[in-house]
C-alpha cells in the first residue's frame, strides 16, 4: 500500500474460513510481518482474519535514510498514516467485523494513539507496550538534551548513544537475551532475519528518539480508552518502562494489566505454556468483545 505522504509500507493479510472478525497487528520497532506468522495462523484457526504490517521505515517498507538500518521517522503521527492504510486494505478486502488490536512494543504506543484518536475495534490487546522508553533516571534529561539537539544541528540520522547498525538478533547470543525465555522461538526470529537480511533493523536514530520520546509523554496525559484492554508485561521486562505501563492500566476502566512472570520483552515469543495461556485468553477476549458488538447491533 501507498500512505497518503507517498511512502510504500507492506501489509499481510492472513486469510480464516471464520467470520468471527478482523484483528489488526500491529508490531514493534525492528519488526516485520513473517515474525507474527505462527501468531495469525492461530487467530486464523480461531475464525479472524489478520492485517499485519511493516511500518515504513522497517520490513520491507520503504527505509527513509541512506543507512537503511536506521530506525527512523519523521514525525511520530506519521504511523498513523501507514495505520489509514491498513484500514483502507481492510475496506478493499472487504473484511468481517468487528475490528480489533493486538499492539506489541513500539506498535503499542502507535495503537494507543490510534485508538484514542477514534480507530473503529471492539477491543484492544497490548503487549509490552511503549507507554515509555526505559532508561535510568540520572541519564534521562541527557537523553531528552541530546536527542533534541541533534535535530538543531542535523545530526537526527545518527544512531542513539549504545546503538549501531547491527540486528539485535542477528548479532547477539540467546543467553540473556532482552526479548524471550524460548530458545525455539529465538531460533525461529534469527532464522528469518539471517534467511532475508533486508528485514534487519538495527538501532534507532537520535531523531526517533526525540520523537519517541514526546510522543509518550504526549500520550500519557491523555484519557484512557473505552474500548477493553488486555495488556500483557513480563516480570522481567527490561526494555520499555513497567512503571508507565502500570499507571496506565490502572486508569483503564474497562482495562486488565497481567503481569506474566518471568517472562521478556516479547511474550507472544515466550515459552509454549506461556505462549498458550496467552493467545487463548486473547482470542477469548476477541470473541467477548464480539459477542457484545452483535448484541449491540
Amino acid at each position: 500500500m501507498t500512505t497518503s505522504d507517498g511512502l510504500r509500507v507492506r501489509i499481510a493479510h492472513y486469510g480464516s474460513n471464520g467470520a468471527r472478525g478482523t484483528v489488526f497487528m500491529f508490531p514493534g520497532r525492528t519488526e516485520y510481518v513473517e515474525k507474527y506468522g505462527r501468531v495469525s495462523r492461530f487467530l486464523s484457526d480461531a475464525g479472524y482474519h489478520v492485517l499485519a504490517i511493516d511500518w515504513r521505515g522497517q520490513g520491507l517498507a520503504d527505509r527513509m535514510l541512506g543507512e537503511r538500518r536506521t530506525g527512523h521517522v519523521g514525525v511520530f503521527e506519521d504511523y498513523q498514516r501507514d495505520v489509514a492504510s491498513m484500514v483502507q486494505l481492510a475496506d478493499d478486502l472487504g473484511l468481517p467485523g468487528p475490528r480489533h488490536l493486538i499492539g506489541h512494543s513500539m506498535g503499542g504506543c502507535i495503537g494507543f494513539r490510534a485508538v484514542s484518536d477514534g480507530l473503529d475495534v471492539a477491543s484492544c490487546v497490548f503487549t509490552g507496550p511503549m507507554w515509555g522508553i526505559r532508561i535510568a533516571d540520572p541519564v534521562r534529561p541527557a537523553a531528552w538534551a541530546i536527542s533534541r539537539m541533534s535535530k538543531s544541528v542535523g545530526l537526527g540520522h545518527l544512531f542513539a548513544p549504545g546503538t549501531g547498525a547491527d540486528s539485535y538478533v542477528a548479532s547477539n547470543a540467546f543467553d540473556d537475551n532482552l526479548l524471550t525465555t524460548d530458545t525455539e522461538q529465538w531460533d525461529y526470529m534469527r532464522r528469518q532475519v539471517l534467511a532475508i537480511p533486508e528485514l534487519q533493523l538495527g538501532g534507532p536514530s537520535l531523531h526517533w528518539l526525540h520523537e519517541a520520546l514526546a510522543e509518550t509523554r504526549r500520550l500519557a496525559r491523555r484519557p484512557s480508552p473505552k474500548q477493553p484492554c488486555i495488556c500483557y508485561c513480563g516480570t522481567n521486562e527490561r526494555i520499555v518502562d513497567v512503571d508507565r505501563i502500570r499507571s496506565r492500566m490502572a486508569r483503564w476502566r474497562n482495562g486488565r494489566l497481567d503481569m506474566v512472570e518471568g517472562g521478556e520483552h516479547e511474550i507472544l515469543m515466550e515459552s509454549p505454556h506461556i505462549r498458550e495461556r496467552v493467545l487463548s485468553e486473547i482470542a477469548a477476549h476477541f470473541d467477548s468483545a464480539t459477542s457484545r458488538t452483535a448484541l449491540r447491533a
